[in-house]
């Protein structure tokens, strides 16, 4: 009986296998780049500061063919991609970008972080080691704008404080050192960050009105940078100013140019035209990069390294990252929701395009893997929320330490001196005092701040590091995403979440219409798109996060992932 059970069992099993032996047989190397797959000679990673996942398409009927409609109607888009880290600023989105790493493993937390053992802010890439290669062309122009920022960041500059390599930088390796990495941007960090440990990186200063490096990637300037400077692009714009596009009747906010709540800086204005005034002016070079004009100098700047670095012009892959600054600093003057962002986008759409047609010119689209991203998204402001009857303000830190609940704290633990040294965006630091003070239980102090803390209006969360550190906190998407964020020897003692919609309207000391660094949504959400090199066009809509991107990158061309690495391969653009 058994036997007779045991040969129908086995029929049914040969049955099966035969019937799948006819079905078609695909193997997926989803990790992995196929033998024989014609490699892309580029990589272009595009990164657009502040671009927040809906800006792209929220004026796709006067977006022009070949920029961003190139990218969403030829490439693999990911509708619902997500920084997965809470403190959503510039370095720390371009190196998560980069590395594919969470800041808790590359460890830049922020723009800036208080360094107790210097006694003051640092800036995340300043390095005194490496100085720059143009006399006195620091970033900043020499005015009060980001005069305390500026004092704290020097004028050296190197990708020393990123922990983990980059995707570039394994390219680098992979290629026995032969691949040209390249990264430009208006911000420095934007271009340190994503050429990484082992390319070269180039920036605008606003001192000199030049793209400029420093001697950690060259001992002097190539002689095509030095020609491009010398061609003074900066001064075409000169007693100009920034014009719309259209008529006012063709924009969303076409009849909302004027409004309170936008900042108007050294008489750029808060309506258009926005004059740029003199080229010898005070603020002249600052106004230049407020606008599109920053992203148009990067262009074409970046066209200029493209041909006279010869990339994409062998069989060994090259990699150019280009940050446009443009959309940030419009977002924070004025707001996500305002004239000048709306023409901002139809003018990046201009910039996009022209790039792209350059590309396919020189290198070839089929022959260039491209990357779109953004380091964050960034909230609207308060002034236009509230005017759709939406919650909404600013918080002001300064005013906590004088808080009755800090006064009792301080009577409790008999503290004499200060409690609180410093709130460095978005980490509270206990004062040096408390610190060193070995009487003082610092687990209980914290706790004890943290739940003073989250009872003050427009604060949401208030976590302490030491319960980051111990991972004695919930198991939610709010604090993993300030776990994240979480490096213990770089951040604070107690980290800081807002409620939705509220947040200091400082940026880098100037006051601003609207900023970002938070987790919820409107800061998370950016796009991701990846398109060329032969994909077929996908639109996805589960949530991915942005350290997927340089996994799939590094499976896309075959090589090893960035050390830190802990995302996922997108199988629908390596498949």
């Amino acid at each position: 009986m058994r036997s007779h059970v045991a040969r129908v069992y086995y029929k049914k099993i040969l049955l099966i296998l035969f019937f799948l032996s006819q079905l078609p047989f695909t193997v997926s190397l989803a990790a992995d780049w196929v033998p024989g797959k014609k490699k892309p000679k580029l990589v272009l990673q595009i990164t657009v500061d502040q671009l927040r996942g809906d800006l792209p398409t929220r004026y796709y009927d006067r977006l022009q063919d070949g920029g961003f409609k190139y990218l969403w109607e030829k490439g693999v888009v990911y509708s619902n991609a997500h920084h997965a880290h809470a403190h959503t600023e510039t370095i720390v989105g371009h190196v998560t970008l980069a590395t594919g790493a969470h800041p808790s493993i590359h460890g830049m937390i922020g723009n800036l972080w208080f360094d107790r053992e210097v006694g003051r802010i640092v800036y995340s890439i300043e390095d005194p080691d490496y100085r720059l290669l143009t006399s006195g062309a620091d970033v900043d122009d020499k005015t009060e704008i980001d005069s305390a920022q500026r004092a704290a960041r020097g004028d050296g500059r190197s990708p020393a404080a990123i922990l983990v390599t980059t995707f570039s930088d394994e390219l680098k390796s992979h290629t026995g050192g032969k691949a040209k990495v390249f990264g430009v941007s208006v911000k420095d960090r934007g271009a340190v960050s994503m050429a990484g440990h082992a390319g070269k990186a180039f920036w605008f200063s606003k001192a000199s009105g030049e793209f400029v490096t420093s001697n950690y990637y060259y001992d002097k300037y190539p002689q095509w940078v030095i020609d491009w400077n010398d061609k003074k692009l900066v001064q075409r714009y000169s007693e100009k100013s920034w014009q719309l596009l259209h008529d006012n009747k063709n924009y969303l906010f076409g009849d909302s140019d004027d409004r309170a709540w936008e900042t108007d800086l050294a008489g750029f204005g808060r309506v258009f035209p926005h004059p740029y005034g003199k080229s010898d002016s005070k603020y002249y070079m600052t106004l230049l990069t407020i606008g599109p004009v920053g992203d148009e100098l990067t262009l074409d700047f970046a066209k200029t390294l493209l041909v006279e670095e010869k990339l994409g012009e062998d069989e060994i892959i090259d990699y150019l990252s280009i940050s446009f600054s443009s959309t940030d600093h419009v977002g924070h003057i004025f707001g996500p929701s305002s004239l000048e962002a709306e023409d901002n986008i139809l003018r990046l759409d201009h910039t996009l395009a022209e790039l792209f047609k350059f590309i396919d010119k020189q290198v070839g689209l089929k022959n260039t893997l491209i990357v779109l991203s953004a380091d964050h998204g960034g909230a609207d402001s308060p002034g236009y929320r509230n005017s759709l009857n939406i919650p909404a303000g600013y918080i002001q830190p300064d005013s906590w330490d004088k808080d009755a609940a800090i006064s009792r704290l301080k009577k409790q633990f008999k503290i004499k001196g200060k409690l609180l040294e410093k709130y460095a965006r978005p980490y509270l630091y206990l004062s040096k005092e408390v610190i060193n003070n070995k009487k003082i239980n610092q687990q209980a102090l914290e706790a004890a701040v943290v739940k003073e803390l989250s009872a003050f209006p427009g604060i949401s969360l208030a976590v302490s590091s030491t319960a980051l550190q111990q991972g004695n906190v919930p198991d939610t998407p709010l604090y993993r995403s300030v776990l994240n964020n979480f490096y213990s020897k770089r951040s604070g003692d107690i980290y800081v979440v807002f409620e939705p919609n509220w947040f200091i309207n400082d940026y880098e000391g100037l006051t601003v219409a609207a900023t970002h660094g938070s987790p919820w949504r409107y800061d998370t959400f950016v796009p991701v798109v990846f398109a060329g090199a032969g994909l077929k066009p996908q639109r996805i809509y589960r949530e991915i996060q942005t350290v997927d991107v340089a996994t799939t990158l590094s499976a896309f061309v075959g090589i090893m992932q960035p050390s830190g690495a802990r995302g996922q391969i997108l199988q629908e653009v390596v498949r």
